[in-house]
């Protein structure tokens, strides 16, 4: 991992939904002890609303992410790629550390379910930090 703090990149297809949900709350837990990136394979015109309402309701505001295209450079640049269901367009580095988390996609899903898939993520966020930023 970089000698200066650890860099994360969530990736999902549109970079819409899931990952922005996880950019936000790894942004919120670790501050600036972590950086942060997210982007998709076929980037949406805009954030889910629904994700956006859904991560408003727990205090952290997403209503001025983009969705951004994956390039090579931001891989090459993150220490861990977390990927949500972008299957093979998500370029693969020796030395990465890579995740995929299984994740139900919220795209056309109602706030319910979307608050439950920003749960999930909260959790596994929470461990990431967990392991990126051991107490020392």
């Amino acid at each position: 991992m970089s000698e200066s703090k650890p860099s994360v990149l969530f990736v999902c297809v549109h970079n819409a939904g899931r990952s922005q949900m996880a950019a936000g709350w790894l942004t919120h837990l670790a501050g600036d002890r972590v950086e942060v990136r997210s982007a998709g394979s076929a980037p949406a015109e805009q954030v889910n609303p629904v994700a956006v309402e859904a991560m408003r309701e727990v205090g952290i505001d997403i209503t001025a992410a983009q969705p951004k295209v994956l390039t090579v450079d931001a891989v090459e640049a993150s220490d861990v790629v977390v990927t949500m269901g972008c299957g093979d367009a998500c370029p693969v580095f020796p030395g990465k550390r890579y995740e995929d988390w299984t994740l139900d996609d919220p795209a056309g899903q109602g706030i319910e379910s979307v608050r439950v898939i920003r749960d999930e993520i909260r959790i596994r966020i929470g461990k990431l930090i967990g392991e990126l930023l051991p107490e020392r």
